[in-house]
């Protein structure tokens, strides 16, 4: 599964690797990675492979489960198909709370107590979906895990979730990314030695 997900994002060109020519992420950092996983809704057989993935590793580690969060934006239509399938009420986590009306920033019905998976598209950091997980704890629910799509594996992520003291696991990674990208030859040797060398 997690093979067949990272070829699938490298074939709708989700994911893009500039290894000379480095991308500028929001916090700054340089890599020659970049992974943008909105373009996966567009592909229905994509889709419902990460929707059967991002199922069945609920199902194996976090079988508690009582309600599915989305992040927003990019988690939210995943949350909702993953939901869909394992027959769970779905809410959603707003970035920061709305500046009008309620001041909502989790939406949808969440009961105190209630046990809580997250998901969101990426997991780099993993700063911003700790901020959701820690707007799901603020409502009085328990986080018993975080799940996404892709993880560049960053030690910081390892820190940020260990600190947190909060679970996550991917459908995929980079690890498994870089192995698929050398078998299919995408890149060159020199370009692939640059890639492994900014994972490590």
């Amino acid at each position: 599964m997690a093979q067949e997900v990272a070829q699938s994002l490298l074939e709708i060109k989700a994911v893009a690797l500039r290894p000379n020519d480095p991308f500028t992420w929001a916090s700054g950092m340089k890599s020659p990675i970049y992974c943008d996983n909105r373009l996966t809704i567009s592909y229905p057989e994509v889709r419902n492979l990460i929707c059967k993935g991002l199922a069945q590793l609920i199902q194996k580690n976090y079988p508690e489960a009582e309600v599915i969060a989305g992040t927003a934006t990019a988690g939210i239509p995943h949350a909702a198909w993953v939901a869909d399938k394992l027959n769970l009420p779905l809410i959603y986590v707003r970035s920061k709370p709305k500046d009008h009306g309620q001041g909502k920033q989790v939406e949808g019905v969440l009961k105190p107590g209630q046990k809580v998976v997250v998901i969101d598209d990426l997991i780099s950091t993993g700063q911003s979906v700790l901020g959701a997980v820690k707007a799901v704890q603020n409502a009085d629910a328990k986080v018993v895990g975080v799940a996404g799509i892709f993880s560049y594996q960053l030690p910081s992520a390892t820190k940020n979730f260990a600190d947190a003291r909060i679970e996550f696991d991917t459908v995929t990674n980079y690890s498994i990314l870089i192995e698929e990208v050398k078998k299919q030859n995408y890149v060159n040797d020199q370009e692939l030695a640059i890639l492994k060398k900014w994972r490590s």
